[in-house]
């Protein structure tokens, strides 16, 4: 038998059977109920003993036992549902004997469906006193026990339905962030856009720069990549007259996995036309103050030992964020003017290194073929990027790595480029959309002739079609929904906030000891990137 612990499931299969013999199904269609857990006790918790023992409001209600006490003749349980739970009270001489052995018979797990009225014990718990007892489904394994049935990280992420039932924090965490995304869909709605779809599957890998997944369709014999983006999708309806449009999507890169970083993640990708990197500036320091406010009930929000408030942002641009934050024992610090000279970046990045050799630290990759733009964006990566705390956007980024956004006028080395960053992440990534489609062609093409596994293999001359038809000023923006999930829930890793995330798989040891782990007491109390 696969399933652990062994002896519990046995003895689970055992009672399963005489629960059939006695002529109930175990496992039946539906209960017809009339509130769930959660509701009655938000609706009659002001009601106090006397109220209830004169109206004996009536109840029909379903949900999972939590604990499980007999006491001779009676016994008491509590059903979870709806993440609250609910005490009910089983009398031999009110459901009768039929009824009262399939209550002996049950364990922590399983789902029954009660009916009856509500009252108030002596100790003032709101009870439902059962007349009617149906089984809805029996499990045939044990619930983890509270405390440390999932004290294994790794077990909780891969066995996640465990880790909602016994882990209230969890269950909140996705509940907050179904309420992200549904504030972030209100946000946009009300601003006039409407919310599209685009393609998974692509026959060409683009949009951004990341080393990506590939599949096959068979009728068609051609590879396809899951998106890496669906930023070239979306341009493609801005051209077709969509003046505002927003996608939340599932997107993929096969790349590491760290806390900050899942294969599989989910961004909202906006782009809105005859506008460009300043407006979307202002947007983003009102989406993130109205999400803040709407989710937590303040702009102000805890973040492991740090407060960020989305009421006050700064403005930085890369080079000056170099300047500002560069280590206060590694010399003097450069100027923007240092920077921005041709040379500048690579003096700037050997003096980093020499630097960083002597005094333990990480030093820069090797700087070889790289540009002074390249160079410029891993300087900002190694002494800034972790010092951004406070709501930050990081404007003007070096046009070298940024091929998809339009140059300032009067600094083709700079692109109309920004990123948000609180509390040292990248949650976003927005600029100036390129609209020239010969610009366009030729970037892509020096992208393809770079190499890698990281840039597109090929040219897609369709979007650049697509922009030969003309595509007006158009500003664009992605936001990393696990992220801000984390920001908002003060929780420090992305698997946390991923229902599901990509783990390796799993051991046959690995298999047996997650099962031992789950075993519980009889009666355990219940639970109280982005990259555009």
């Amino acid at each position: 038998m696969p399933f652990e612990p062994l002896d519990q499931y046995l003895q689970r299969q055992k009672k399963l059977a005489e629960i059939e013999a006695r002529g109930y199904d175990a496992y039946p269609h539906r209960f017809d109920w009339t509130a769930t857990p959660a509701e009655l006790v938000e609706k009659y918790t002001p009601a106090g003993a006397a109220e209830l023992e004169a109206a004996k409001p009536p109840v029909r209600v379903a949900g999972r036992i939590l604990t499980l006490r007999l006491h001779g003749k009676a016994g008491f349980a509590h059903i979870s549902g709806s993440g609250q739970r609910l005490q009910i009270y089983v009398k031999l001489d009110i459901v009768g004997s039929r009824a009262f052995e399939l209550f002996r018979l049950l364990d922590l797990g399983d789902f029954v469906g009660v009916a009856g009225h509500l009252f108030r014990t002596k100790t003032g718990e709101l009870t439902v006193w059962v007349s009617e007892l149906t089984l809805l489904s029996k499990a045939l394994l044990p619930l983890p026990e509270k405390w440390h049935g999932l004290s294994d990280v790794e077990l909780r992420y891969r066995q996640r339905y465990l880790d909602l039932i016994a882990n209230d924090r969890a269950r909140g965490i996705f509940l907050r962030r179904a309420q992200i995304i549904r504030e972030l869909r209100r946000f946009f709605d009300a601003r006039g856009y409407i919310e599209v779809e685009t393609p998974m599957m692509q026959p060409i890998a683009g949009g951004a720069t990341a080393r990506p997944f590939v599949t096959h369709h068979n009728t068609l014999d051609v590879d396809l990549y899951l998106r890496i983006a669906p930023e070239l999708y979306l341009k493609r309806l801005v051209v077709g007259g969509l003046d505002r449009v927003y996608e939340i999507n599932r997107n993929f890169r096969n790349e590491g996995i760290s806390t900050a970083h899942n294969p599989e993640f989910t961004m909202l990708e906006f782009y809105q036309a005859y506008s460009d990197y300043h407006d979307l500036m202002a947007l983003s320091e009102e989406l993130f103050a109205h999400l803040a406010k709407q989710v937590t009930g303040s702009t102000i929000v805890k973040y492991g030992e740090y407060e960020v408030d989305f009421a006050m942002w700064q403005r930085i641009s890369m080079r000056e964020a170099i300047c500002r934050y560069w280590p206060a024992d590694a010399g003097p610090a450069p100027n923007v003017a240092e920077l921005a000279a041709p040379g500048g970046p690579r003096a700037i990045a050997e003096r980093y290194n020499v630097w960083a050799q002597t005094h333990n630290r990480e030093p820069l990759p090797d700087l070889a073929g790289q540009t002074g733009g390249e160079i410029t964006g891993l300087l900002f990566e190694t002494v800034a990027e972790s010092q951004l705390i406070q709501p930050t956007i990081l404007y003007d980024f070096p046009t070298d790595i940024s091929p998809l956004s339009k140059c300032r006028k009067d600094d083709p080395s700079l692109a109309e480029r920004f990123e948000i960053f609180v509390a040292g992440m990248e949650l976003g990534n927005a600029f100036s959309e390129l609209n020239d489609p010969t610009e366009q062609e030729r970037r892509f093409r020096q992208q393809v002739e770079s190499g890698g596994e990281e840039v597109p293999r090929e040219v897609d001359m369709d979007y650049i079609r697509a922009l030969a038809h003309g595509m007006p000023p158009t500003a664009g923006e992605g936001i990393g929904i696990d992220r801000l999930t984390m920001l908002l829930t003060d929780s420090h890793s992305i698997r946390e906030v991923i229902l599901f995330p990509l783990l390796r798989p799993e051991t046959p040891q690995e298999e047996t000891a997650a099962g031992a782990s789950n075993s519980g007491g009889h009666s355990p109390e219940p639970g109280s990137g982005g990259q555009k």
